[in-house]
C-alpha cells in the first residue's frame, strides 16, 4: 500500500475554511479604517465650522446677530448686508478689494516669477558663492516676515516711497520660500538634455528660460503663485506698518479698522462679517481655477 505525500512548500488545504486569525485581522484593518475616517471629519468639521458660521452670520441683520434667534429665516437679510456694505463710506469697501487685488495678484504674479526665475538660476547654473547664497536663502525661510516690517518702512522712508502702492508691492516680491520651491520644481521637471539641446539650435540663456524652461515650470509657477498670493491677501502688518492713507488699506487692514469701530457704533459689525465672506471669494476661485496644475506640482518629483 502506498501513501502520496503533498509536494514539498505546499500548505494543506483547509477545505476553503479561512484561517482563524483572518477575522480579527479584517477587525483591525475595519477599526483603522473607521479610526482614520473619524480623524478626517473631525479635521474637516473644525476647518468648515468658522466658514459655516461666516455664511450663516453673513445671511442676518444686526439684530439677529446678537439675539437668541439667529437661525430664524426671518432674520435673513444677505442683500440688505451687501447693499450696505457697499455704501458704507461712499464705496471704500470696493476701493479696498481694488487694493487687495493690486497687491496679491500683481504681487504674486511677479514675485512668483522672481521666485522661478531665481529657483531656476539656483539648479541649472555653477557660480562662485551657489552654496552660500542658496544657505542664506533657507536662513530666510525662518525669519519672520514682522521682523522685517520695521527694517523695511525705515528704508522705505529713506527713499520716500513710505505710505505709497509700492511700500506694499515691492517687499512682497522676493519670497525665500518660494525660490526654495522653484528650485525643487526645477530639477523634477526641467531635464538638462532639454536646455542644452535648446542652446545648440542657438537660444540663448534668457531665451531658453522663458520658452523653454518657464513652459515646464508652470505646475511649480502656480503653486508658488497660489502659496504667495494667500499670503499678500491675508497679510496685516506690513500694509498697517506702510500705510496710513485709507485709500490704500487693503481688505485685512480696512475691515480691521472697521471692527475696531465697531463697539462704539454696533452697526459696524454685519459689515465685517459680510465684508469678511467676500474676501474669500478670490482665493477659492484662484484655487478652484488653478488646482489641476497645483496638484500636480505638489506630487513633483515623487514619481520617477
Amino acid at each position: 500500500m502506498t501513501t502520496t505525500e503533498a509536494p514539498r512548500g505546499t500548505l494543506p488545504r483547509t477545505g476553503g475554511r479561512p484561517s482563524p486569525g483572518a477575522p480579527r485581522r479584517r477587525g483591525r484593518r475595519g477599526f483603522g479604517r473607521g479610526a482614520a475616517n473619524l480623524l478626517v471629519g473631525v479635521g474637516v468639521l473644525y476647518a468648515l465650522l468658522p466658514l459655516l458660521w461666516l455664511l450663516a452670520a453673513a445671511s442676518v441683520d444686526a439684530e439677529a446677530l446678537f439675539s437668541s434667534d439667529f437661525f430664524d429665516p426671518s432674520g435673513f437679510s444677505l442683500a440688505a448686508n451687501v447693499r450696505a456694505l457697499l455704501a458704507e463710506g461712499d464705496g471704500v469697501y470696493l476701493l479696498w478689494y481694488r487694493n487687495s487685488l493690486l497687491y496679491a495678484v500683481g504681487g504674486a504674479a511677479v514675485g512668483a516669477l522672481v521666485s522661478t526665475a531665481a529657483g531656476y538660476v539656483f539648479d541649472k547654473f555653477e557660480f562662485p558663492g551657489k552654496r552660500h547664497l542658496f544657505g542664506l536663502v533657507l536662513v530666510s525661510v525662518m525669519v519672520p516676515a514682522t521682523v522685517l516690517a520695521l527694517p523695511m518702512y525705515l528704508l522705505a522712508s529713506t527713499v520716500g516711497a513710505a505710505n505709497t502702492v509700492w511700500s506694499v508691492l515691492v517687499p512682497v516680491l522676493f519670497n525665500p520660500f518660494g525660490v526654495y520651491l522653484a528650485r525643487m520644481f526645477s530639477a523634477a521637471y526641467v531635464p538638462n538634455e532639454v536646455l542644452e539641446a535648446a542652446r545648440m539650435d542657438g537660444a540663448g540663456e534668457l531665451r531658453g528660460f522663458l520658452l523653454v524652461g518657464l513652459r515646464m515650470l508652470a505646475p511649480g509657477y502656480v503653486t508658488v503663485f497660489l502659496f504667495q498670493l494667500t499670503s499678500i491677501w491675508n497679510n496685516f502688518f506690513l500694509p498697517l506698518v506702510m500705510v496710513s492713507d485709507e485709500d490704500l488699506y487693503p481688505l485685512s487692514l480696512g475691515l480691521y479698522s472697521w471692527n475696531a469701530a465697531a463697539p462704539i457704533d454696533p452697526d459696524f459689525y454685519p459689515l465685517v462679517v459680510i465684508g469678511s465672506l467676500l474676501a474669500l471669494l478670490p482665493l477659492i476661485i484662484a484655487f478652484l481655477l488653478l488646482q489641476r496644475f497645483w496638484r500636480s506640482g505638489l506630487t513633483a518629483g515623487s514619481v520617477k
